[in-house]
């Protein structure tokens, strides 16, 4: 049934680092809900495997002595979903990857492979990139951690260097503290499909919840990688709440997409989309701070 070489299995992050120098060519495997598909499929016909699935210390979600939520690199989008801390602190992640698949999916899904996939379309990365995620990797030169707007390259390609593994996301505490978001994901199917366009904005509101203090709009489907509209940030911190700030954020975000077209939708469809979720989002933010439109 599947075409493979070789398959090792890590006993820790140690060894999996191990393993990834000793055989460079093989491929991590988690979840193994988008491998073992390809691979039926023969895009990756007699590949070396590294299995990963069994290192426990990778899973669960938990908070640093600095206040930053840590999410291990194999916490499943169920798991992440259900969290206590998710739910606290950052409910909005918990509502993007529960529309990932089906429960099937989100039950051996994890948000490592989620990322490392490195496809714009993945509904965990619009809501990691709006909330300034962190992600770190461990190699043979210890641990490293990048924004995760650096950590995507291109389409496809993540900034996984020889030797390393991902092992976690962090969302710093100044990203998450008093700060409420909504994702909107926009698909031809209301169930098991992938997002034509995945759009999360996040808000923290003044104490009166009548100013916006900051703003962070992301998309997913809106570019080669998943992207922040910066123009549209900037022109909404320190403004008054109100509708026509609603639409002027959402026309902005116009200033840094670059959508492609696609069988799946044109460019102006997918343009349109971008501003209108954008608006709606970003409403539903404010509600969700406390905030009177």
């Amino acid at each position: 049934m599947y075409d493979m070489k070789a398959l090792y299995q890590a006993q820790s992050v140690s060894d999996a680092v191990a393993l990834r120098l000793a055989h460079p060519a093989a491929h991590i495997i988690a979840g193994g809900s988008d491998v073992l598909v390809q691979m039926r499929e023969g895009k990756r016909a007699g590949v070396e495997l590294i299995s990963i699935y069994g290192l426990d210390e990778l899973r669960g979600v938990s908070l640093e002595d600095d206040g930053a939520i840590r999410i291990g690199s194999l916490t499943s989008f169920s798991h992440i979903t259900r969290d206590p801390i998710i739910q606290k602190y950052i409910n909005v992640l918990g509502e993007a990857v529960d529309q990932v698949g089906g429960p099937q999916i989100r039950n051996i899904g994890t948000i490592g492979g989620n990322t490392c996939n490195g496809v714009t379309s993945a509904d965990s990365s619009s809501t990691l990139h709006a909330w300034d995620a962190i992600v770190e990797l461990t190699g043979p030169d210890g641990v490293r951690r990048q924004p995760i707007q650096e950590f995507y390259i291109r389409a496809g390609r993540v900034d996984i260097r020889e030797g390393e593994i991902q092992t976690a996301i962090l969302i710093p505490k100044e990203s998450y503290q008093n700060t409420f978001g909504h994702y909107i994901k926009y698909a031809m199917r209301n169930a098991m499909d992938i997002a034509t366009l995945g759009t999360s904005v996040n808000v923290r509101l003044s104490a009166d919840g009548k100013t916006v203090e900051r703003a962070r709009v992301a998309f997913g489907v809106a570019g080669p990688v998943p992207l922040r509209a910066k123009t549209a940030e900037a022109l909404a911190a320190g403004k008054p709440v109100s509708l026509e700030l609603a639409e002027a954020f959402s026309q902005a975000v116009k200033e840094d997409i670059n959508p492609r077209d696609s069988w799946r939708a044109a460019k102006d469809f997918r343009m349109h989309i971008a501003v209108e979720s954008a608006r709606r989002a970003f409403i539903e933010s404010v509600k969700l701070a406390g905030g009177e439109l």
